[in-house]
């Protein structure tokens, strides 16, 4: 059973940074495509990143967070990771961790595992 949880979420200034971790444990983690979602209060969840199995060398960006969001993945770790700058009230939302048995994916209902969420929280 996959299990994925994620940190680093909190408050920060505008124009601060953050870095989002998700670990992920119960498969073999290089299987498996990754991606970061987000949920605003009254808004759906979208797609801020994604990032493909084994090396990553696939990458998508949300046009919203392309120059100020990197994704990366670390094997050796079994994590994921979300680094985020130039922060904009914008960006406040619950990030999720995503997690699909397949190369790669940018549609939100076929991402097969979650994670519980972690809030990020950006003020002036």
């Amino acid at each position: 059973q996959v299990q994925l949880e994620e940190s680093g979420g909190g408050p920060v200034q505008v124009g601060g940074s953050l870095r989002l971790s998700c670990i992920f444990s119960g498969r073999t983690f290089g299987t498996f495509a990754m991606a970061w979602f987000r949920q605003a209060p009254g808004k759906e969840r979208e797609l801020v990143a994604a990032i493909s199995w084994w090396n990553g060398n696939t990458i998508h960006y949300d046009d919203s967070v392309k120059g100020r969001f990197a994704i990366s993945r670390d094997n050796a770790k079994n994590t994921v990771s979300l680094h985020m700058s130039s922060l904009k009230p914008g960006d406040t939302a619950v990030y999720y961790c995503a997690a699909v048995k397949a190369f790669y994916s940018t549609v939100d209902s076929e991402y097969e595992y979650w994670g519980q969420g972690t809030q990020v929280t950006v003020s002036s």
